[in-house]
Parts: C-alpha cells; structure tokens; sequence
C-alpha cells in the first residue's frame, strides 16, 4: 500500500509569473514577480513552495523544502495521536445462564464500556431454544438495564439468523466539578 503525499510545485516550476510570497513564519512579504521572489530565494539560501496555487495570485512560502515537509510529517502524526480508535468488544450470553455466570459477562461488558469500547451483546439460541425467544429478549433487557448506568443502546436487540443482538456503546458522562458548575 503506497502512502499519499501532496506535491508541491518548487522553485522554477511555479508557473505563474506573479506570486504572493509569505517567510517562514507565514508573514506576508508581498505580491512580487516570480523572478524577484527566485533572487530573494537565492540570496537567503531558501526554497519557494507553492502551498496555495488555486489562490489568485497563488500563494509561495520562503522555506527550506526539507524543513517545510519535516514540519509538515510532524503536523500528520501530532493529527493521527489524537484519533481514538474505537473497537468493538463482545459478550455472549445464554438465554438459561445462572446469575452468577451473568454477572461476570456483566461485569466484563462494563470494563469494556469504561475502556471508550463499544460492546456487542449476543445471544446465541441452540437447538430448540429459539421456540423461546422471550427467555433470550428478557436476558438480554436485564443485561442492558445493568450496563444502562454507563452506556446508551446504540442498536435495540435485534435477531440475526439464530443468534440475539444488541449493540451499546460508552454513555458521556459528565465530571461532578463541571456538573455542579452547570447547576449554579
């Protein structure tokens, strides 16, 4: 998989003989010839790029080339840290389970929402157990009323083929200081 980079038009190959020149800090130098703004390139040991070359005049940075994409490398992964990658985890329950058994699944649902996961309840039904559906949708309601404290249902329970589903992710929940603010 071949990774995307911008291409950037370089010193002579800027093509329009007007250009608006900005240094190194983004100040704005002026609108000057292409030709002036290549001498002034020279003589400060710098590059012109393009950065903006559908603005009328396009827009040309003064900048070593190789600064300019180490800056702009820097920018994409200080971008990328902030993504959070959201998964989906998943409990499986049984529509006779005893309490005991559900209360674990429960609790592992419930570290799986604070962890920012969203969660996957499903509820295989074997054998003659789907002529009983009711026992798998009243499973199923008991487990989303105990995680209903910190997640919201994102997909009510649903069957799909043999198996019950219902899909819930983490609820937003508001610190006490800002709470408290928002009441006064």
């Amino acid at each position: 998989m071949r990774k995307f980079t911008k291409f950037y038009r370089l010193n002579y190959q800027i093509t329009s003989p007007q250009i608006r020149l900005l240094d190194e800090n983004g100040a704005q130098i002026g609108v000057l010839d292409k030709l002036e703004a290549l001498k002034r390139a020279q003589t400060e040991q710098k590059d012109l790029v393009e950065i903006a070359p559908n603005a009328k005049p396009p827009v040309v940075k003064l900048i070593d080339f190789k600064k300019f994409k180490y800056l702009e490398a820097k920018k994409e992964r200080e971008g990328r840290k902030n993504i959070k990658h959201v998964g989906m985890k998943e409990i499986r329950l049984s529509p006779f389970m005893g309490d005991h058994d559900f209360r674990t699944r429960v609790g592992q649902g419930m570290e799986f929402l604070k962890g920012g996961n969203q969660l996957k309840i499903s509820l295989p039904f074997r054998g003659r157990e789907i002529t009983h559906k009711e026992f798998g949708m009243a499973m199923i309601q008991k487990a989303i009323s105990e995680l209903s404290s910190t997640s919201k249902v994102v997909r009510s329970p649903y069957l799909e083929g043999k198996v019950l589903v219902a899909q819930l992710a983490p609820a937003k929940v508001v610190p006490k200081k800002e709470n408290e603010q928002a009441k006064n």
